[in-house]
């Protein structure tokens, strides 16, 4: 089964999965945001897969609606759901961390053969290659932060696998539940993994 929660907000509303995090899409209505996610599951079954887990969503079931705000409008899920404070399992926090993984070995992989150069988007705007890979790791830095971390900024590769690696850790352990340093483990999981791969799919149509 597939559980979603609606993020509401003023003129947007998301879609996102509770059973697979990050897997997150945007629309102008509900039956919109819906129907967007839908056409996202063949492009999460890659991150599913190179985390080794099967795959099988089946139909979504909407299980929460939570009150979005202008960060929703913007184009991020920002809402926290109830159901991301409770306690997570050592079996769910060892998944999180597979996808984590997963969806950075994959946005790496394809920014390395993606051109510098991106097409524009409908309004003429949007980061080149450089500039967006330089957003999605400073931004995990700033995520970090919600999670307990702090890291100094990132100037060579190793930085970034260390900073990767402690998120990871600290994701991939269970959890008690709450939000002692800003985000509970579950919304941090979600984001995180939403970012990068929002930013994945967005440089990999922008490549055509």
């Amino acid at each position: 089964m597939n559980h979603l929660y609606l993020e509401i907000g003023p003129k947007k509303v998301f879609a996102c999965s509770i059973d697979w995090p990050g897997w997150c899409r945007i629309g102008s209505s509900e039956d919109q945001a819906i129907e967007a996610f839908l056409t996202y599951e063949p492009r999460y079954r890659v991150i599913a897969d190179r985390a080794g887990l099967p795959f099988t969503p089946g139909d979504p079931v909407i299980t929460e609606h939570v009150k979005g705000d202008t960060t929703t409008d913007f184009g991020a899920p920002g809402a926290i759901p109830p159901s991301d404070h409770a306690p997570v399992t050592e079996t769910e926090a060892t998944r999180a961390a597979a996808l984590l993984t997963a969806a950075w070995a994959e946005f790496d992989a394809y920014a390395t053969v993606a051109p510098e150069e991106l097409r524009k988007g409908p309004r003429g705007g949007g980061r080149d290659r450089t500039k967006m890979i330089a957003h999605v790791t400073e931004a995990e830095r700033a995520y970090a932060r919600k999670i307990g971390l702090k890291h100094k900024p990132l100037k060579s590769p190793e930085d970034l696998t260390a900073m990767r690696t402690a998120i990871t850790e600290t994701l991939g352990a269970p959890s008690p539940g709450g939000a002692e340093h800003g985000w509970p483990a579950r919304y941090a999981t979600r984001r995180i993994i939403w970012h990068v791969l929002d930013h994945l799919w967005e440089l990999q149509d922008r490549s055509t």
